[in-house]
């Protein structure tokens, strides 16, 4: 890995973690709309918003609402399961909810068209 890749991944690193603590208030308000408004333009081609607000509500029906979390790991890379190429940086967080008190939630978050870095993924388990 050259310096330049080392800087570039250190700041795709920082900006998506700072846009996945950015969403995830909205994710533990259950705000639907701004949740959803704040993902990236390929979460939204592939997920509507009432698709979201009916897997929003089933996680928090099946775990209770979010109580918890700390950063357990975050990575770099440039490809990831069913979306296209790109930049995205996985987060896992250990994390506590109402009726689970040990999961794991996972934030992905890309580079969008725009550049910005938007979450374009979130599961628990």
């Amino acid at each position: 890995m050259t310096d330049m890749d080392e800087m570039e991944e250190n700041e795709a690193v920082e900006h998506g973690s700072e846009a996945a603590e950015r969403w995830l208030p909205l994710r533990d308000a259950a705000d639907v709309g701004p949740s959803w408004d704040d993902t990236s333009t390929l979460f939204r081609r592939l997920v509507d918003r009432e698709q979201w607000r009916d897997s929003l509500a089933k996680v928090d029906a099946l775990f209770g609402r979010p109580e918890e979390r700390e950063l357990a790991t975050v990575r770099y890379t440039t490809s990831v399961p069913g979306a296209p190429d790109g930049h995205y940086v996985l987060l896992e967080y250990n994390a506590r909810f109402a009726r689970k008190q040990e999961a794991v939630e996972t934030v992905v978050v890309m580079r969008d068209e725009d550049d910005a870095w938007r979450v374009s993924g979130y599961f628990v388990r």
